[in-house]
């Protein structure tokens, strides 16, 4: 069996600070095949997406002129079951970005132990300037670009940045008038009344905080006695930080694009919920706190830090050697550079990566899907239990992986996912 071999000029010069999403995700994966010796032609396939598809999306605008928007899907490995990843409507949406999450899907559906396999989709556009209409026709349109690719058994979708239940619920409809039939399995994270479960809506903000908790557990951090901060304010941001309420830890800061507070005696999280929710979204002129920068938030002094918001807000060059929490919550996707990890390390700070941490997502949209074939469904209690188990299992799992190869939680996720993504390629004989 041939073994990975990275280059010495790889192996030598370190991490990078880049901020390419797919650079950054191939600089954990490399580090992880070094350390379980993993085989070259697995290596060869998993830095690989096995599909990639493109289409151009014309749509009729409200004014009567066409613009052309273009979406991507990208599946990155269907080693352990069907392909389970978001579709994100932003301007940032590129090739890159898209790739980059789909393997982060494969990892984190591999980690959480649930037999699906990594995509991800996205559309190229500004979702907050266009109107209801315009979206319903884009998201229609792009779910007749890929009415092919999807499907119950090969490709499940579901929603991400600036999309939502709404969005799922047209896309079920398109799909089952092309398909000819009902076929609710075709996304997760529906509306309940079209076979959504019960807990997705507060799934992967839950499971952040189980995770924070399961890592202050083990660094003997008592949650009453520890302060938080929360970055981004949107379903997860401001799930996460509801649940470290719940928990005993004082929430002292929090923002979204818009900007961030900080009170050093507590955010009143449900009023900085109910301002959002009355100001179009957005924590503009919240008066629960001091006004920071989100450069500020970041580095508090708190016990927790919780990046909720976007890729690449930690990074060696701007703030990482400034970063005050003893524990860092990943619940965005790549909110850390690799040369960030590596500074964060040396000063002691453990990070619970985000292909663990924001893994109750994907739990809960497979709890979803199964409940959609099998037509029974669970309640909400029955679910949390579920989901928190399978979270802190998973947390486990990783953990003893560091413990044993000595590496930092990051690259124990990427081997134990590895692990069992190479053992399917090789039983099945893929290539």
């Amino acid at each position: 069996m041939s073994v990975v071999k990275i280059s010495k000029k790889t192996a030598t010069s370190g991490p990078t600070d880049s901020t390419n999403p797919f650079e950054a995700m191939i600089e954990r994966l490399n580090e992880a095949a070094r350390v379980i010796k993993l085989d070259e032609n697995v290596y060869q396939v998993m830095k690989n997406p096995s599909r990639q598809i493109v289409v151009s999306l014309p749509i009729q605008m409200d004014d009567g002129s066409i613009r052309v928007f273009e979406g991507y899907r990208i599946i990155h490995s269907t080693a352990l079951g069907p392909s389970k990843g978001g579709i994100r409507y932003s301007m940032d949406v590129n090739p890159e970005e898209v790739k980059a999450l789909a393997a982060w899907m494969t990892f984190k559906c591999a980690i959480a132990g649930i037999p699906y396999g990594g995509a991800k989709g996205g559309i190229t556009c500004d979702p907050r300037s266009m109107s209801k209409g315009e979206l319903e026709r884009l998201t229609r349109a792009y779910t007749a670009a890929m009415s092919d690719i999807f499907g119950v058994d090969k490709d499940i979708p579901a929603p991400d940045m600036n999309t939502g239940p709404q969005e799922m619920a047209w896309i079920v409809d398109e799909y089952s008038k092309i398909k000819g039939g009902f076929t609710p399995g075709i996304v997760t994270g529906k509306p309940l009344f079209l076979g959504g479960s019960l807990g997705r809506v507060e799934a992967t903000g839950r499971g952040v905080v189980v995770s924070a908790l399961q890592a202050m557990e083990k660094l003997k951090l008592d949650p009453k006695k520890c302060t938080a901060v929360v970055q981004g304010f949107g379903n997860v941001g401001s799930i996460t930080a509801l649940h470290f309420q719940q928990a005993g830890l004082k929430v002292i800061g929090i923002s979204d694009h818009t900007g961030a507070f900080y009170n050093e005696k507590g955010i009143d999280l449900q009023k900085a919920v109910a301002h959002r929710d009355k100001h179009k979204g957005v924590l503009k002129g919240f008066k629960g706190g001091k006004l920071i920068t989100n450069e500020q938030l970041l580095t508090l002094k708190a016990d927790v830090l919780a990046p909720c918001a976007m890729e690449n807000q930690i990074r060696a060059a701007t703030n990482a050697d400034k970063i005050k929490a003893k524990l860092i919550v990943e619940g965005a996707n790549g909110p850390t550079t690799a040369r960030a990890d590596e500074i964060l390390t040396k000063k002691g700070i453990t990070v619970v990566p985000d292909v663990l941490a924001n893994g109750g997502g994907v739990t809960v949209s497979y709890f979803e899907w199964v409940q959609n074939r099998t037509g029974y469904y669970y309640r909400e209690d029955e679910i949390n239990k579920r989901a928190d188990n399978w979270m802190k299992k998973a947390f486990d799992n990783v953990w003893e992986t560091a413990q044993k190869h000595k590496v930092s939680l990051r690259i124990a996720a990427y081997i134990v996912a590895l692990e069992k993504v190479e053992k399917a390629i090789k039983a099945r004989g893929s290539y």
